[in-house]
């Protein structure tokens, strides 16, 4: 059987409760367990109460808003890289890969990228965006729509192009 709660212990308790210390520090204080603690609280009229309700509510409400802000922030960043990706679409570009018997390593400089290399950056602006919106969702949600929409219509643009010069290098007539 534990050691007997005294008259010092209840004083003890009822001090470092009014100087707003919490059950466990008051518990350290005294060498006694927490559920002492609650025990010599719980014996007062009226109750001692270590709510903290208010405290976490508030802690939780700054954790939410830090929370929100760093989305916000990578939401931003996730929006710069769909443009810096959307920026190399068209730009010059060097295509590199080992070839040949002896693997020798080969470039070609390009006027823009491959048609593969093009949907592959789509897909990642595509990725990007739609992330980023998750993250931090357009103001009246019209906005995001409309960055699908034009997002998808590149895209299909895009692949109509690609089939284009392919028909034209296979040899078929594209319009030219």
């Amino acid at each position: 059987m534990g050691r007997p709660i005294t008259d010092a212990d209840r004083r003890c308790v009822r001090e470092l409760h009014a100087a707003g210390k919490s059950r466990n520090e008051i518990a350290r204080k005294i060498k006694r367990s927490p559920s002492t603690v609650s025990k010599i609280a719980g014996s007062f009229d009226p109750p001692l109460s270590f709510d903290r309700a208010e405290q976490v509510e508030a802690a939780t409400r700054v954790r939410t808003a830090d929370l929100a802000a760093r989305r916000a922030g990578l939401a931003l960043d996730l929006q710069g890289a769909a443009e810096r990706m959307l920026g190399q679409l068209w730009q010059p570009t060097t295509h590199g890969e080992f070839a040949g018997r002896e693997g020798e390593w080969h470039e070609t400089h390009l006027a823009q990228p491959r048609f593969t290399d093009q949907r592959q950056i789509i897909a990642s602006v595509q990725t990007a965006v739609g992330t980023s919106l998750r993250l931090a969702p357009a103001e009246g949600g019209e906005n995001a729509e409309q960055v699908r929409s034009m997002l998808g219509a590149l895209g299909e643009a895009l692949t109509q192009a690609a089939s284009d010069d392919q028909a034209h290098d296979d040899g078929g007539d594209a319009g030219g």
